[in-house]
């Protein structure tokens, strides 16, 4: 994925992000691997970052740029349950990919806050979400945010592949992730400010791998 224009265009806008091409190709086809083998994404990060995994779910759960109809076969099934609604669902949904924000579920969130560890917010989900071959993508501007890193801690013992975004240092995650991004900032604001093209790249170079030619049986 390395030439893929969508790379290429992020290079253009961004040249500080060149070091960074490598990652970021090597990030998404990560993903691309696991989602065609059946796994899941799952996303963590706190305040804007958390913002982000938010984000990155709109644009994975449902079409982002490219079309992304339903393949024949999956269409005929439809049809054939409910002819009426059936139709007009085989036409309208899209397929998407399995990718889980860990920072949406406010009820949990709060449980796992108040009986265990407000660090082990993210830690306790991968135990019930995580399985082995699913990717944990951990967002962090310092690299050190501490449930973020016991999130990371967890999902390598639980055999997950891990993929870091965060800021120039690294900070801890650079000894818990396959894959790390390092944007080329220190300050929160603006390493989250290169964060956001960065992963609309990602989103953009998955979305072109699996719906971009014809239409996939995911």
């Amino acid at each position: 994925m390395n030439d893929h224009p969508a790379l290429k265009e992020l290079i253009n806008r961004y040249p500080e992000l060149e070091s960074q091409g490598p990652a970021i190709s090597e990030a998404a086809s990560l993903l691309v691997h696991s989602f065609r083998q059946g796994n899941k994404l799952l996303l963590c990060g706190n305040g804007g970052s958390a913002s982000d995994t938010n984000h990155l779910v709109g644009e994975l759960v449902k079409s982002f740029e490219a079309k992304r109809p339903l393949s024949t076969s999956f269409q005929h099934k439809l049809k054939k349950m409910d002819e009426q609604r059936g139709t007009f669902l085989a036409k309208t949904l899209q397929q998407g990919v399995s990718a889980i924000s860990l920072a949406s579920n406010t009820a949990l969130l709060t449980a796992i806050s108040n009986d265990l560890s407000g660090d082990l917010i993210y830690a306790q989900q991968i135990m019930g979400y995580g399985q082995a071959n699913d990717v944990l993508l951990a967002i962090s501007s310092s690299g050190n945010s501490r449930n973020v890193l016991d999130a990371l801690l967890v999902a390598r013992a639980k055999s997950l592949k891990t993929i870091g975004l965060t800021g120039e240092t690294g900070g801890q995650m650079v000894a818990c992730c396959d894959v790390l991004i390092r944007v080329p900032a220190t300050s929160t604001r603006l390493v989250q400010e290169y964060h956001l093209p960065v992963y609309h790249t990602i989103c953009l170079l998955i979305e072109s791998e699996l719906f971009g030619s014809e239409v996939s049986e995911l």
